[in-house]
C-alpha cells in the first residue's frame, strides 16, 4: 500500500515520507548551521539554536515548497527547473514568511547574512534528497504493481494518465486484461487472460486489480469474472473500481465513469450546516484581512486601469452561484471597453487582443480578481470553491456535459481545486476537464483541503498559471 487515508483524502505515502524527511533535514540544517556559527564565534541571535526557532524555520520553508507545487512537479521537471523552483520556494515564498516571522519574533532571526547561507545550504541538501527520492520511488523493488481489467476507452485513458502523471506515485501498470473483443489499446499492453486470476497476481507480484470496463453486459460482448475477483480480494489482492482509482491517485472524478449511483451512495457530497457556518466565519475573517492588506494594491490597480483606458475601472458580469442563483461578480477591467460590443459572450483566448497592457499584468498577477473580496463578504462567494461561470456558458455546458450542474451545490470561490490542477478553460472540452476536479472537490471538500488550496494558489499567482 503506497497511500494512507486521512478523513476523506488519500495521502500518497512516498510524498508524505518525503515531506517529513525534508522537514527533518531543514530543521537539522538550521540547527547545525547555527551551532557552527557559535563555534566560529559569529554573532547571531541567542534563540537561533532553540528547538522552536528551528521548527518554525523548517515549517515555513516546507510550506513554501507546498505553495510552489514542489512535490508533484518533480515528476516532469529537469534538474535545472527543480533547482530554480526550490530557490523560489525557499528564497522568495519562504523568505516572505520568515520576514513576517522575524518581525513578530526577532529573537529567532539568525541575521540576514547567516539566513542566506542556511537557506542556500538547505536548498542544496533538499535537492539532493529529492533526486535520491525519485530514484528510489521509481525502483522496481518497491513500486505497487497494478493490472487493469478492461481494454476499452476507459483503460486507454487510464494508461495515458499513468504515463503522464502516475509513474512517480509508486505505481507500475503491467498491462491490461481484455474484457471484450473490442480493444482501444495496443496489443503490446494486452495481457493474456489468466486461467487463475489469483495465481496470476502472485506470479507477477500484482497488488491491485483496477476494473475499468467499457461494457459489462454479456450480450454486448463484455464479461466480469466476479468469482475470480472475489477470491483475489478475499486473499489480499486489492480490487478497485476505475473511478475510485482515479479519485485516489489523481484527485479527480473521471467524468466518463461517473454515474448517478456513485453520487447517491458514495461517501461524500454531504451538506453540513455546522461546516457551512464555520466556512462562512473563515471566509469573513480571511476576506476582511485580505481587504486591509491588499487595499494599497486595490488603489494602485484602479489608478493604473483609469490612466490607461479611462472609466469604468470596474467590470461586472452575471455569474451562476450556489444552487444556480445568479449574482453579479466584480473585477478590475482588463479588456478594452468594447470587448463584447455585440453583446455576445465569448471565451477568452490565448494572447487575446482585447486584453490591455495593464490588463495583461493584473490578469497574470490575479490583481483583477481583488474586487471579488466584496462578493465573499456579501456571501455570494467563498474563498475556496469552484469558479463561477457565466449563465450563457452554463446553459450550453449543462446540455453538453453530464452532471455539470452538480458544481452548483457548492458555493463558488475566489480560488479552486480545478484552477490548481487544470489550465485555463476556454472550451466545452476544457469545462469537462475542470468539472472532473470540481466534482472531486464537491465530494471531498473540508477545512484541510481548503487550507491546502489556499497555500498552493501561491504558485498559480507567482507563475501566472492558467491565464489568458
Amino acid at each position: 500500500m503506497s497511500y494512507i487515508r486521512f478523513r476523506k483524502h488519500y495521502l500518497h505515502l512516498p510524498y508524505l515520507v518525503l515531506g517529513v524527511l525534508e522537514f527533518t533535514v531543514l530543521f537539522a540544517v538550521f540547527s547545525l548551521f547555527t551551532l557552527f556559527l557559535t563555534f566560529l564565534g559569529v554573532d547571531h541571535a541567542p534563540m537561533s539554536t532553540d528547538i522552536v526557532s528551528g521548527f518554525l524555520f523548517a515549517l515555513i520553508l516546507s510550506c513554501g515548497t507546498l505553495a510552489m507545487g514542489g512535490y508533484l512537479a518533480m515528476v516532469h521537471e529537469s534538474l535545472t527547473s527543480l533547482f530554480f523552483r526550490t530557490l523560489v520556494a525557499y528564497c522568495f515564498v519562504g523568505g516572505i514568511g520568515l520576514t513576517v516571522l522575524y518581525s513578530v519574533l526577532p529573537s529567532a532571526d539568525p541575521g540576514s547574512g547567516n539566513l542566506f547561507g542556511v537557506v542556500m545550504l538547505a536548498s542544496i541538501v533538499v535537492i539532493a534528497l529529492r533526486l535520491l527520492f525519485l530514484r528510489i520511488v521509481d525502483s522496481e523493488q518497491i513500486v505497487r504493481r497494478v493490472v487493469i481489467f478492461g481494454a476499452g476507452d476507459f483503460a486507454a485513458a487510464l494508461l495515458d494518465e499513468y504515463e503522464r502523471n502516475m509513474r512517480a506515485l509508486g505505481i507500475r501498470i503491467i498491462g491490461c486484461i481484455a474484457d471484450s473483443p473490442t480493444k482501444a489499446i495496443s496489443e503490446a499492453n494486452i495481457l493474456p487472460t489468466p486461467y487463475d486470476f489469483y495465481q496470476f497476481c502472485r506470479q507477477n507480484k500484482v497488488s491491485e486489480i483496477v476494473v475499468a470496463q467499457q461494457e459489462r453486459r454479456r450480450k454486448e460482448g463484455g464479461w466480469l469474472p466476479v468469482p475470480e475477483l472475489m477470491e483475489c480480494k478475499l486473499r489480499g489482492i486489492s480490487v478497485t473500481n476505475g473511478l475510485d482509482f482515479y479519485e485516489r491517485e489523481l484527485k479527480k472524478a473521471k467524468l466518463d465513469m461517473v454515474h448517478p449511483s456513485w453520487i447517491v451512495f458514495s461517501e461524500g457530497f454531504k451538506a453540513s450546516r455546522s461546516r457551512a457556518l464555520a466556512k462562512r466565519m473563515l471566509d469573513l475573517s480571511i476576506s476582511l484581512t485580505l481587504l486591509v492588506i491588499m487595499f494599497p494594491f486595490i488603489v494602485l490597480t484602479a489608478l493604473a486601469v483609469f490612466f490607461e483606458t479611462g472609466r469604468p475601472v470596474l467590470y461586472s458580469q452575471k455569474r451562476v452561484g450556489l444552487l444556480g442563483k445568479e449574482f453579479r461578480i466584480y473585477k478590475f477591467r482588463s479588456m478594452r471597453q468594447d470587448a463584447e460590443k455585440d453583446g455576445k459572450a465569448r471565451w477568452a483566448s490565448a494572447n487575446d487582443d482585447r486584453v490591455t497592457r495593464v490588463g495583461a499584468f493584473i490578469r497574470n498577477t490575479r490583481l483583477d480578481e481583488l474586487p471579488q473580496i466584496y462578493n465573499v463578504i456579501k456571501g455570494e462567494m467563498s474563498i475556496v470553491g469552484p469558479r463561477p461561470e457565466r449563465p450563457e456558458f452554463v446553459s450550453e455546458l449543462k446540455e453538453k456535459i453530464p452532471f455539470y450542474d452538480t458544481r452548483h451545490y457548492v458555493k463558488p470561490g475566489l480560488m479552486g481545486w480545478a484552477q490548481l490542477k487544470y489550465p485555463y478553460g476556454a472550451s466545452v472540452e476544457d469545462a469537462r476537464g475542470k468539472l472532473e476536479y470540481d466534482l472531486y472537490y464537491s465530494k471531498n471538500h473540508s477545512f484541510v483541503m481548503d487550507l491546502l488550496i489556499m497555500i498552493q494558489t501561491v504558485e498559480v499567482i507567482l507563475l501566472g498559471k492558467g491565464v489568458r
